[in-house]
């Protein structure tokens, strides 16, 4: 049987959510509402949820009280604070959909693609199609079905949703277990500019720090103290545009969930609109450049990705430059010196 490979972390991964563990619902069962049956006393806190869904849910072991599984819903409820785990909807198998691709290079075993800004990577709650699998499916048939799971077909690495740039997917089991190799060995070469509020201390560091989700808001990621997973960006300075903003290009040494987000917003420098880290007012005219050009994404771009070919040995560079909404910012931004 071939080993299926799950796509390793990348430092920008939005589209995937950060767990996959549903809703944890905390349902607060007063005295006065205890006494009947626990699924007729519950269902009221419940909204729109069917009396035959909560039974399946209790049945399945999804309910608790005061951490004891409550596993049949007949019983007479007691008062008390109870807590009903919700699954996330499985996903449906992904169907292949016609769709403009920028291909970069192509052969039997691997493709390399530009992604635009606003394309997932593959299907998730809350994409269900659109996504790069998507199109993958319609563009290579056959060749790309089940490579690397059936939910995630030829998916290697990731990219957010609205971060552009180069990414590379496997079109043979061969070519996915190369590539996945590679990637857990960081033997692959990532490079991306940013666009990012304010101005780094220096000109070109190492950013070296642990990173996992922030135990504040657990759809984000943060650098932590303990725990997480070591973490390794390198950046340079290519441009400034005064003290209010900066054009930086960021190399991986790994490639954790959100990495580079997470590290420039830690150097108090987050990428220009991004919408998860980018808290606080960039100066007022990066604000009107922003404004003006309606950009409203993170001003990340992948534009750089080396590997050496797992089949074939060949060693290949892809470069690809800033799509149009990123270039037409930066513009804005220069006229700002």
């Amino acid at each position: 049987m071939t080993p299926i490979f799950t796509p390793t972390d990348d430092d920008i991964d939005d589209d995937l959510p950060l767990a996959d563990t549903g809703e944890v619902l905390e349902l607060v069962l007063t005295p006065d509402l205890s006494g009947d049956r626990l699924d007729r006393a519950l269902l009221p806190l419940l909204g729109e949820m069917s009396r035959a869904r909560l039974q399946a849910l209790i049945a399945e072991g999804r309910l608790s009280l005061d951490g004891q599984p409550v596993t049949d819903g007949k019983h007479k409820a007691k008062a008390g604070t109870y807590t009903l785990t919700i699954p996330a909807p499985i996903a449906a198998i992904p169907e292949p959909q016609d769709m403009k691709l920028e291909v970069l290079f192509e052969d039997a075993h691997l493709i390399v693609i530009n992604k635009p800004a606003g394309m997932a990577a593959h299907p998730a709650p809350g994409t269900p199609d659109g996504t790069l699998v998507n199109a993958l499916l319609f563009h290579c048939g056959d060749t790309l079905s089940g490579i690397g799971g059936v939910l995630r077909p030829g998916i290697v690495h990731r990219l957010d949703k609205d971060t552009s740039g180069v990414m590379v997917a496997a079109k043979s089991d061969a070519a996915h277990r190369g590539l996945s190799e590679l990637f857990s060995r960081h033997d692959i070469d990532r490079a991306y500019e940013a666009l990012v509020r304010g101005s780094p201390k220096s000109p070109s560091a190492t950013v070296t720090t642990r990173i996992g989700r922030s135990p504040h808001d657990r759809k984000k990621m943060a650098v932590l103290k303990t725990g997480g997973r070591e973490a390794i960006t390198h950046y340079r300075v290519l441009e400034s545009f005064g003290t209010a903003a900066t054009r930086v290009r960021c190399t991986l040494e790994t490639g954790r969930t959100h990495q580079i987000r997470v590290h420039m917003a830690h150097l108090g420098c987050p990428c220009l609109g991004d919408p998860v880290y980018g808290s606080g007012a960039p100066a007022k005219p990066v604000a009107e450049a922003l404004r003006e050009q309606g950009f409203t994404r993170q001003a990340l771009h992948a534009a750089h990705l080396g590997f050496v070919h797992p089949i074939t040995g060949e060693k290949l560079s892809f470069e690809a430059p800033l799509p149009e909404d990123m270039s037409a910012l930066y513009s804005a931004l220069k006229g700002l010196n």
